[in-house]
């Protein structure tokens, strides 16, 4: 489709440049760099809740949910950002809309349960609804423009069931696992309605490249969380020798993550999406990072709860509670990288399963132990298997899957 239809012919906002130029490589931009700097703040107010319920199954369950909630949000302003243009300033207006409504969220987090659970759900609600409006409303008719009403409708449907959960004390884990439950069925649905059908995959073109580096930066968010969490506990509490080499093992755990997502798995999914035709980018950008990307942050934000039990009492016993964060954490977040290696039909090797049943059998061994004891296990086990995908990537050539590299060209958005 020509950029001068793209960019809003016959559309209800006034016809100027909004759309992502196609046939050029896209990369983040400032301002969505800005963006993020909320869900920076969000990923904080997780972590934290879960430390402040005691790591109880209850808080758990809490924390998980408003995270699917949180990531959604992020991950739905993300795919509307891979056609629109930032720089424009109507994008910038709504994304600045979406901000405000995603830094309320996160203020409601450690209430999210409680008192504030209205304030998270209209501002939940609000963004998504708002965004796809938006979207509704700058785009002239046709497919693209008929997959975003589908869109605004389901956001819609699940609308009443947020704020009534929001004002039911007693239904509220009901209705809003049916909310949370409508909005994830949604692009797995592709959005069908009556009489409209599903939407096409063909329409859910993306810029592999610009796609991957946002999700990139995202878990670089959750690392950075983490990081931050046991810098300020280990200068809150004593600094002695324990402590130091607490923060050690947290920071090097960290890093074996780092290692495992952006020298192994990331680029080979980066390179399988670059290489997809119209028809299987959509899809794959959907599993991977809309969904498959979900446990991958979700491990980062448990191990970092667990460090940060780790760094303030590194000489205490663990509880099972406790370890289950510290080896559950980075089981978690392998799981998520293996499910997105199969996706990409890319093999999982067996160290990868070896290093996840590994991690999971010690949680009732570890229970018992010191923290000290526990964080340097799991520093072992998965600087030894990124040390092992580092080497299997090194021997695989950039096309391993038969096809060229991705050429960096962005996929032309309807």
């Amino acid at each position: 489709m020509s950029d001068a239809t793209r960019d809003g012919q016959d559309a209800l906002i006034p016809q100027i440049r909004i759309m992502r130029r196609s046939g050029r490589e896209q990369r983040a931009t400032f301002f969505e760099l800005f963006f993020d700097l909320v869900y920076v703040f969000a990923v904080t107010q997780l972590s934290h809740h879960l430390l402040d319920t005691h790591l109880t199954w209850a808080g758990a369950a809490e924390t998980a949910f408003m995270l699917v909630a949180v990531y959604w949000a992020w991950n739905y302003t993300t795919w509307m950002a891979n056609w629109f243009d930032p720089e424009t300033v109507p994008v910038r207006l709504v994304l600045t809309f979406v901000m405000l409504a995603s830094l309320l969220m996160a203020v409601a987090i450690p209430e999210g349960f409680g008192d504030l659970a209205l304030l998270f759900a209209c501002t939940y609600s609000g963004l998504q609804i708002g965004r796809n409006l938006f979207v509704v409303l700058a785009t002239p008719p046709g497919l693209f423009h008929q997959n975003f009403r589908q869109i605004l409708a389901w956001s819609v449907l699940s609308a009443p069931l947020w704020v009534a959960g929001g004002v039911a004390d007693d239904a509220r884990w009901p209705l809003w696992l049916a909310a949370l439950a409508l909005d994830l069925a949604g692009p797995l649905a592709r959005y069908w309605l009556p009489g409209a059908g599903t939407t096409p995959m063909s329409q859910w073109s993306i810029d592999g490249h610009h796609f991957a580096e946002r999700f990139r930066l995202f878990v670089i968010i959750a690392l950075g969380e983490s990081i931050v969490l046991t810098g300020v506990t280990a200068s809150n509490g004593e600094m002695n020798a324990e402590t130091g080499l607490a923060l050690g093992l947290s920071f090097l755990g960290s890093v074996a993550l780092w290692w495992l997502y952006f020298s192994g798995a990331s680029p080979v999914i980066a390179r399988r999406i670059g290489n997809s035709t119209s028809e299987d980018v959509g899809a794959l950008g959907r599993d991977i990072y809309t969904y498959l990307h979900v446990p991958i942050v979700a491990g980062i934000v448990l191990m970092a709860v667990g460090d940060e039990l780790v760094v303030a009492h590194p000489d205490y016993d663990m509880e099972t509670v406790g370890a289950l964060a510290v080896l559950g954490g980075p089981a978690l977040f392998l799981l998520g990288l293996a499910a997105c290696g199969v996706r990409v039909k890319h093999p999982v090797g067996w160290p990868a399963i070896a290093a996840v049943l590994v991690l999971l059998a010690a949680v009732p061994v570890m229970a018992g132990q010191s923290g000290l004891v526990t964080a340097a296990f799991v520093v072992v086990v998965l600087g030894a298997l990124a040390v092992v995908e580092h080497r299997r990537t090194a021997r695989e050539p950039a096309g391993d899957d038969g096809e060229a590299p991705a050429t960096g060209e962005v996929v032309d958005a309807p």
